[in-house]
């Protein structure tokens, strides 16, 4: 088992059962010295992806999950991380009762563009799923998106 910290969609813990059913929920917890952005937006969606980028004064709420192997393959290509959209990175998670090493995903594109508006509307859901602190998904959902047609 390795120890992966989610910050996207994939804090939803049902959504994670489903694609990483052999992988337990460990913890939830904080990337300190991370900010929540976004990139890619030339790689053709209907807007930018979720990533994070390092920023001393910020924060991002994570679900860390024991990750099998297997699960790890299968949502390395969930995450477009065979293709290379996206890279894996070692990060520093506190919890309410220590710091955890664990990897999480980075995307390879530079940063910059807005997401869809349905796309961020997934992120807060699924970070109001994982029980997220209420002031974090209100800013979540007030972040600026793209409208539908843009």
């Amino acid at each position: 088992m390795t120890l992966y910290a989610a910050y996207g969609t994939n804090l939803d813990p049902t959504l994670m059962s489903a694609r990483c059913p052999h992988s337990p929920l460990h913890t939830t917890g904080w990337l300190e010295g991370w900010r929540l952005t976004f990139g890619g937006e030339e790689h053709g969606w209907d807007g930018a992806l979720a990533t994070l980028v390092q920023d001393s004064f910020e924060q991002v709420f994570v679900a860390v999950y024991d990750l099998t192997a297997p699960d790890e393959r299968a949502l390395d290509q969930w995450e477009s991380a065979d293709t290379g959209l996206y890279r894996k990175t070692k990060v520093r998670v506190s919890t309410l009762t220590d710091d955890l090493l664990v990897w999480t995903y980075v995307l390879d594109a530079h940063e910059g563009g807005l997401p869809s508006a349905h796309y961020l509307g997934a992120l807060a859901n699924a970070a109001e799923a994982a029980d997220a602190p209420g002031d974090y998904v209100a800013a979540l959902r007030a972040r600026p998106c793209r409208s539908i047609g843009l």
